[in-house]
């Protein structure tokens, strides 16, 4: 049985015909690194991105990357970074209580609940 789900987030379930959205973020040092998009949340008036790098080191294991998130008049995403240390105090304790909610375990999960 041939298995084409290459996005390495480990969640361990079939994403069938739901497509994922994908974001090549541009690091400080120039490279390049692939993230799927897990979810974009409000938290303090403002919307923020959560996103997961497809291929991580050891090091980078589980590491989410948080950005705040708006769209161009257009319609394309435009992702900033969160420079403000209470702001993003903020950020993460909303996207904390996002991963804690069922409503996001039953998005993530898929059938790692078997019993």
């Amino acid at each position: 049985m041939e298995h084409n789900h290459e996005c390495g987030c480990g969640c361990g379930h079939d994403h069938g015909n739901e497509e994922e959205m994908t974001v090549t973020l541009t690091l400080d040092d120039g490279s390049e690194l692939e993230c799927v998009v897990l979810t974009i949340f409000p938290a303090g008036g403002k919307d923020y991105i959560a996103l997961l790098p497809i291929e991580q080191t050891e090091e980078e294991e589980g590491e989410v990357y948080l950005y705040r998130y708006s769209e161009t008049e257009d319609g394309q995403p435009n992702l900033e970074n969160i420079e403000d240390d209470d702001e993003y105090e903020v950020v993460a304790d909303a996207f904390d209580e996002l991963l804690d909610s069922e409503e996001f375990d039953e998005l993530t999960d898929g059938d790692e609940d078997e019993e």
